[in-house]
């Protein structure tokens, strides 16, 4: 590592309730001299980045990206080898569909240190916000959590729909908004039973956190007429008919 380069922490900042923040995260945000963010830490969690640190909006958000993945590279890679202490601040674990990987090989390769600061993952902590455990004795002893949103410059899908469909855990799916239509309507095709309950979490973990329940047949349609919107989380499954139990014992949401 060259002496005169800075560090580099790539810092998962949870699903967005801001007590959820790990102590190690909160100390790097406090002391950071430059913090590289995108939106899905949410509004409470970035309104805290300190006055002295310089900030840099990599902008990720919903498709929209005020920097491209590689730009976001460079910016980590030149402020650090301005000797400074860099926080790449993302949104959930940096390592669960947050390019964290990508970002630690661009580091890798021009000798850059860095450390690994995982957040919790919105994809169990929001759905349990909403009364759903990911497993359950009763229902399954799987999960498998899946991207719903692909890198667009791919060849071919990665997801094994077939495979998904005879899966009987829970499927958790991330970034799914845009494409929800299509990826119930490839479980459905591949055999799942259409009457599977799916529950489509928007801003889980926030004070305006909102759960849209229905079937792979219908939460297209119901998405579209509550005018859901990013970010959200869908989970596929048994688990999710433990929203109605479970989920009414919550305070602080909006269901």
């Amino acid at each position: 590592m060259a002496e005169n380069y800075g560090k580099v922490y790539l810092v998962g900042s949870g699903p967005g309730d801001p007590e959820l923040l790990t102590l190690k995260a909160r100390r790097l945000n406090d002391t950071a001299e430059v913090i590289i963010y995108d939106q899905l830490p949410g509004k409470v969690i970035l309104s805290s980045m300190p006055d002295s640190a310089e900030k840099i909006d990599a902008g990720k958000f919903a498709g929209k990206h005020t920097l491209t993945q590689n730009k976001i590279n460079e910016a980590i890679v030149q402020q650090a080898k301005e000797g400074k202490m860099v926080v790449r601040l993302k949104g959930g674990d940096p390592y669960v569909f947050g390019r964290g990987g990508e970002e630690a090989e661009a580091l890798v390769q021009e000798g850059i240190e860095f450390e690994i600061v995982p957040g919790i993952t919105s994809a169990i902590s929001v759905p349990a916000y909403a009364g759903i455990p990911v497993t359950h004795r009763e229902s399954t002893s799987m999960v498998t959590f899946i991207t719903g949103h692909e890198d667009p410059t791919k060849e071919e899908s990665g997801l094994n729909w077939d495979a998904l469909a005879k899966f009987e855990g829970t499927i958790v799916i991330l970034m799914g908004v845009k494409m929800l239509r299509r990826n119930a309507e490839e479980l459905i095709k591949n055999g799942k039973d259409s009457e599977t309950p799916v529950a489509l979490i928007e801003r889980g973990t926030r004070p305006d956190q909102r759960v849209t329940v229905g079937t792979l047949a219908s939460i297209a349609d119901l998405a579209e007429e509550r005018g859901v919107k990013a970010p959200a989380i869908t989970v596929v499954g048994d688990v999710v008919r433990l929203h109605d139990i479970l989920g009414e014992q919550l305070t602080g949401t909006e269901f």
